[in-house]
């Protein structure tokens, strides 16, 4: 039997019942297959021929109503006719209903196909039900097909190939808990809501192709090697099995169909961003998981195992930080990617209000979690960040990995100062400009200390002395040099070209770790040994702040 898709709008390329044809309006008519030995098809034919037709199929038997137009009761009464005894199930061989059109619900729950099932083309006006026990042994064809209402294949199983190639359902497509034993692609098709894939099953390896607004695989397991592409969908990977490499990717453009090359309509969609947003992969053990082009500003990475062997490629999106400045510290919220347990952190250990501006509140279903176990996220995605040569992105996990170290009350005051320190005078040594202010502040400080105290009033001069006892004997000469003497007089009065001139050169001397030669004062002295000490520590956090952004 022919299995090319029948011309649109034209006639069909069975025989057709043509009931209804017009002339004008309509040349063809209904497109319905006529049933065996009549001019109608099963929609209109005489009541007595109908009752005779269903009345002598048997479970198990091939039926062909290609482009049929059902209603909820005709469909009821065509599976009636169809049940196996032993099950109380309909029981269906082939099934061609490619291009028929099904008004009301349609009832396929708990039906067994054990040849290949034809709903290429299909309509389906109300809701879709091939849930619950459902079985496809053979091909489950719904390429094309179009679902308006919800569509349930929730427990089917699918032994053979599962085509829902261009199909569009404007409503939710429910796959859990199905059986994907043999199908090597779902998609690509088109949901205007939910495509739920909660506790699905695939046996082998699978491409999955789908634009839809959400894509929920929770618990789903995947017993092979698995690409996902998606656009416009929010994905949730909680509880995943994933047995072999996952990649979840975003389709940068319209999916086509293969055999043509037209790109699918997206109309359900329209008005949507096409990118992919994860919302949580708890649960997972990401080290067969690769991301690639993926927001994760929402993602909730607490619960999965691995992240250090995430694989996180292509324009992968972090949240960030507030943009706003904070009253108290200028550099408070310098900007930077960081994971949404951070944000929700900080919203619920906010003391007032002002201080969880700009930071994302948590959704009821988060766990609360404490500064350490935040950390431990940031240090294992920041593993993972670095073995992908990420080094600028793995160095702001580095800053909240120190971020919440800080805060966590449970370690040392000791180690906690040592880290607000460490904030405060470099960002963690990832904030060049922090840095390079408090290197400016401490040169500019020791510049003043030495102009007004340090530097003497006068470089002091050498000065020999010495006398001869007799005529013929040796002359003793001693060449000694005198105290600096510390300046006196009004402060403004000791602020003169030439001491800046040579309290500068002392300064610039001790950013590099070198002695200038310069006489100075006690005071100077001291100050000296202190710039020596300082300075280049701070230079040498300017240079490694530099580093973290450029290295690669």
């Amino acid at each position: 039997m022919s299995t090319s898709l029948p011309p649109v709008p034209g006639a069909p390329s069975w025989p057709h019942c043509a009931h209804g044809a017009d002339p004008v309006a309509d040349p063809v008519g209904c497109r319905g297959i006529q049933v065996a030995g009549h001019t109608a098809c099963l929609a209109h034919l005489a009541a007595t021929d109908r009752d005779a037709y269903l009345n002598g199929l048997t479970p198990g038997t091939d039926i062909d109503h290609r482009g049929t137009p059902f209603t909820e009761d005709l469909l009821n009464r065509l599976l009636t006719a169809l049940h196996d005894p032993t099950t109380g199930e309909p029981h269906i061989g082939t099934a061609w209903f490619d291009w028929a059109t099904f008004t009301g619900d349609a009832w396929f729950d708990g039906a067994t196909f054990t040849g290949t099932a034809w709903f290429d083309g299909a309509t389906f006006t109300g809701d879709a039900w091939f849930g619950g026990a459902t079985t496809f042994t053979g091909d489950a064809r719904f390429g094309g097909a179009t679902f308006t209402g919800d569509a349930w294949f929730d427990g089917a199983t699918f032994t053979g190939a599962a085509w829902f190639d261009r199909a569009t359902f404007t409503g939710a497509a429910q796959f859990g808990e199905a059986r994907f034993e043999t199908a090597s692609r779902l998609g690509p098709l088109v949901c205007g809501a939910k495509v739920a894939l909660d506790g699905a099953v695939f046996g082998q390896p699978v491409t999955v192709e789908m634009a839809a607004r959400e894509v929920s695989c929770a618990r789903t397991r995947w017993i092979s090697t698995a690409t996902l592409h998606l656009r416009y969908a929010e994905v949730d990977l909680r509880d995943a099995i994933l047995e072999y490499p996952v990649v979840v990717a975003a389709r940068p453009d319209p999916f086509s169909f293969h055999r043509s090359g037209n790109p699918l309509s997206e109309a359900e969609l329209s008005g949507r961003e096409p990118g992919v947003r994860l919302t949580s992969v708890g649960g997972v053990d990401a080290a067969h998981l690769a991301l690639h082009t993926i927001d994760l500003s929402m993602c909730r990475f607490a619960g999965a195992v691995h992240l250090d062997q995430l694989r996180v490629d292509g324009w992968c999106t972090f949240a960030t930080t507030p943009t706003g400045r904070g009253r108290r510290f200028p550099w408070r919220w310098s900007r930077r990617n960081t994971l949404a347990e951070e944000h929700h952190w900080r919203v619920r250990t906010a003391r007032r209000p002002a201080r969880a501006h700009g930071w994302t509140a948590p959704p009821s279903d988060a766990p609360e979690l404490r500064p350490a176990a935040v950390a431990a996220l940031y240090r294992q995605i920041r593993k993972s960040l670095e073995d992908g040569k990420n080094e600028p992105d793995a160095a702001d996990f580095y800053y909240g990995e120190c971020e919440m170290r800080r805060h966590d009350t449970f370690r040392s005051r000791g180690e906690r100062m040592l880290l607000t320190a460490y904030w405060a005078l470099s960002g963690y040594g990832l904030r060049a400009t922090r840095a390079l202010a408090w290197l400016g502040a401490a040169m500019t400080a020791t510049i003043a200390v030495m102009v007004l105290w340090g530097l003497p009033v006068d470089d002091p001069k050498p000065t020999t002395t010495g006398r001869q006892a007799a005529v013929g004997q040796q002359v003793t000469l001693t060449t000694d040099t005198p105290d600096p003497v510390n300046p006196t007089g009004p402060l403004p009065d000791r602020v003169t070209g030439e001491r800046f001139e040579k309290a500068l050169r002392v300064v610039i001397n001790s950013v590099v770790f070198r002695s200038s030669g310069q006489d100075l004062t006690t005071t100077g002295t001291y100050a000296e040994m202190t710039s020596r000490l300082a300075e280049p520590v701070l230079l040498g956090l300017v240079v490694l702040a530099v580093r973290s952004r450029v290295k690669r």
